[in-house]
């Protein structure tokens, strides 16, 4: 079972980048997913989230209309998160997570998967 985020990488303000979580390992298509991120020095602060059935997405306040998350429903599920008019305080590690119900993995406590990060800078 692994989760396994990718696409970070330096960006300018204002730029764009999407990053993705590759799901393998068992069926993920019933579980909820979101994305935390970490700062330099900061604590781990959710970011985005996504329903099973993607009918139902979920943004902290800080990126709601600049980040987009969805998902699909391959053979191993993917998800996304599409960013936009980025901000240098969006400079952090990103990690995705997937847990059983949407309200245990916006908590971030008792997660049953997390995925390894990936890093995102973005300069001024």
């Amino acid at each position: 079972v692994q989760l396994q985020a990718s696409g970070g990488g330096l960006v300018q303000a204002g730029g764009s980048l999407t990053i993705s979580c590759a799901a393998s390992g068992r069926a993920f298509g019933s579980y909820s997913m979101a994305w935390f991120r970490q700062a330099p020095g900061k604590e781990r602060e959710f970011v985005a989230a996504i329903a099973w059935s993607g009918g139902k997405t979920l943004y902290a306040d800080s990126v709601k209309g600049r980040f987009t998350v969805s998902r699909d429903y391959g053979k191993n599920t993917t998800m996304y998160l599409q960013m936009n008019s980025l901000k240098p305080e969006d400079t952090a590690v990103y990690y995705c997570a997937a847990d059983d119900t949407l309200v245990g993995v916006v908590s971030g406590y008792g997660v049953d998967y997390w995925g390894k990060g990936t890093l995102v800078t973005v300069s001024s």
